[in-house]
C-alpha cells in the first residue's frame, strides 16, 4: 500500500511525496489506521522504524478534518529531551506545510519570553519535555484543558527519568474524552502497567517482539579494560577515517575525559551531555548531523531517540545498565536501508552487564577475545601510549640527573 492509497488530506499525501515518503514502514502501515480511527494505541518498535511519522501522519490528518473554533491547544507530545522534542515538531512542521495548523516545540534552558508570546498566538499542536510545559502552565500561558490528543514518546525513558508523576498530573486536568497514543522502542512491566492505566482498550500494536535490534546493524563486543579503551577507539576512528561514529559513555565526565583523550592523539570530537547549555547542544548535533565533526560522545539522556543520518559506527564505550538502553543506542545507526556497525568495548567489571544484554536479545552479539599480540599492537601504536612513554623516560632521564647533583653536591 502507498500513502496515495490512504484516505488523508491531499495536502498531507502532497508533503509526503515532496519529503519521500511512498510507502508506510511496519509500524506505520499498522498503527496509522488505529489512530485515524481515533483509537487510544499501545505501540512498540525498534528505533529507525519511523515512529513519529506513524502517529504525525494520522494526527496531522485528524486535526485538518476536525476544524477548531478558537486557536487551543489540542494535540500535546510530551518527550524526555529537548534534542527531541525539536525533532519532533520539525516532523509535525515538514508534514503540516500548507495547512494553518500551528506547532511549537517547548522546551527548558531556553528564554521563556518569546515561548510566551508563541503560545499566546494560539497552537493546534505541542510538543513539550514536562519541566517547562508545567512551568508555564503554573504561571498561566498555558492550558490543555481542551485537549483531544495525547502521546508519550520514548515512553519507557520518561519513566525512567522518574516523570511519571508530572504524566499523572497532566491526566488529572485534560478530558476524559481523548485519544492516547503510547510510542516507545521497549515495553515492560511499568510501561503497560502505566498505558493501560491511562488508556481506555488500547490497541496494542508490537513489531519484531523477538528480535528488538534491527537486522541491519552488526555487532560485536571486545572485552577491553578500563584503562585501554582509548587506544581501541583510537584504533577504531584512524582505521575508518571516512566514518560517522557515536560514542556513548555512562557519564558527563567521562565524555569530556574521552573527548581530551581523542584531542591528544589529534583526533577532533565533541560533546553532548546534560551540562551543556541548549543553544551548545544543539549547534554540535547539527555539525554531526552534516557531517562537520565525525566523532560525537554523548551520554544516553542527550542522544535518546535523536534521528542522526548515516551513523556508521555506534561505539558503547562504557556498557549501559540496562538491556533496553542497549537497544536505544544501537538504534542510532543501521537506520532504515543502511547498515550499521555497533562495537562494544567491555571491561572485566561489565562482563555481567554485557550477560544480561545477550539474553535479552538472545545472544546476538558475536565477543571477540584479543590476542596479547594484538592488545600489544594496540597499545603501542596509539600516539598517547607512545607519548605517555616518552614522558615517562623523560621524568626518569630528569630524576636520574637530580641523583647525580645531589650525590656531587655531597
Amino acid at each position: 500500500m502507498r500513502f496515495e492509497d490512504y484516505h488523508i488530506a491531499s495536502v498531507l499525501k502532497k508533503n509526503l511525496s515532496e519529503l519521500g515518503f511512498r510507502r508506510p514502514t511496519d509500524i506505520q502501515f499498522k498503527s496509522i489506521p488505529s489512530v485515524l480511527k481515533g483509537e487510544d494505541l499501545l505501540a512498540i518498535a525498534q528505533t529507525g522504524t519511523g515512529k513519529t511519522a506513524a502517529y504525525v501522519i494520522p494526527v496531522v490528518d485528524r486535526l485538518l478534518r476536525k476544524r477548531a473554533k478558537d486557536r487551543k491547544i489540542r494535540c500535546l507530545v510530551m518527550v524526555p529531551t529537548h534534542e527531541l522534542a525539536i525533532q519532533v515538531a520539525d516532523v509535525f512542521k515538514q508534514l503540516s506545510r500548507g495547512t494553518k495548523l500551528r506547532i511549537m516545540a517547548l522546551i527548558g534552558g531556553v528564554d521563556q519570553d518569546p515561548q510566551i508570546r508563541h503560545l499566546k498566538g494560539g497552537i493546534d499542536i505541542l510538543v513539550a519535555t514536562p519541566g517547562r510545559l508545567f512551568d508555564l502552565k503554573s504561571q498561566g500561558y498555558l492550558s490543555i484543558s481542551d485537549l483531544e490528543i495525547l502521546i508519550l514518546d520514548e515512553a519507557d525513558h520518561m519513566l525512567d527519568l522518574g516523570f511519571i508523576k508530572d504524566i499523572r498530573d497532566v491526566i488529572k486536568v485534560i478530558p476524559q474524552k481523548r485519544q492516547t497514543l503510547f510510542y516507545s522502542a521497549t515495553i515492560d512491566k511499568k510501561i503497560k502497567k502505566l498505558a493501560y492505566s491511562l488508556v481506555s482498550n488500547p490497541i496494542r500494536i508490537q513489531i519484531s517482539p523477538r528480535d528488538p535490534v534491527t537486522r541491519n546493524v552488526y555487532h560485536e563486543a571486545l572485552f577491553i579494560e578500563m584503562d585501554d579503551k582509548r587506544f581501541y577507539l583510537e584504533r577504531l576512528v584512524k582505521e575508518n577515517p571516512d566514518s560517522k561514529i557515536l560514542v556513548f559513555v555512562r557519564t558527563k565526565v567521562r565524555a569530556e575525559r574521552v573527548a581530551k583523550a581523542m584531542d591528544r592523539v589529534d583526533i577532533q570530537s565533541r560533546t553532548i551531555h546534560g551540562d551543556k547549555v541548549h543553544a551548545d547542544r544543539m549547534k554540535v548535533l547539527d555539525q554531526f548531523k552534516r557531517g562537520e565533526i565525525s566523532m560525537l560522545i554523548a551520554t544516553d539522556v542527550s542522544a535518546r531517540g535523536i534521528d542522526i543520518p548515516d551513523v556508521d559506527f555506534v561505539v558503547n564505550y562504557d556498557m549501559p545498565d540496562q538491556p533496553e538502553t542497549y537497544v536505544h543506542r544501537i538504534g542510532r545507526t543501521g537506520r532504515g536501508s543502511r547498515r550499521g556497525h555497533a562495537v562494544s568495548f567491555c571491561s572485566e567489571g561489565e562482563r555481567t552487564l554485557l550477560s544480561e544484554i545477550q539474553d535479552y536479545l538472545g545472544g546476538s552479539v558475536p565477543v571477540f577475545e584479543l590476542s596479547i599480540e594484538d592488545h600489544d599492537t594496540t597499545r603501542s601504536q596509539s600516539l598517547d601510549f607512545t607519548m605517555n612513554i616518552k614522558e615517562e623516560l623523560e621524568s626518569i632521564r630528569k630524576q636520574e640527573k637530580r641523583k647525580k647533583k645531589s650525590k656531587k653536591s655531597r
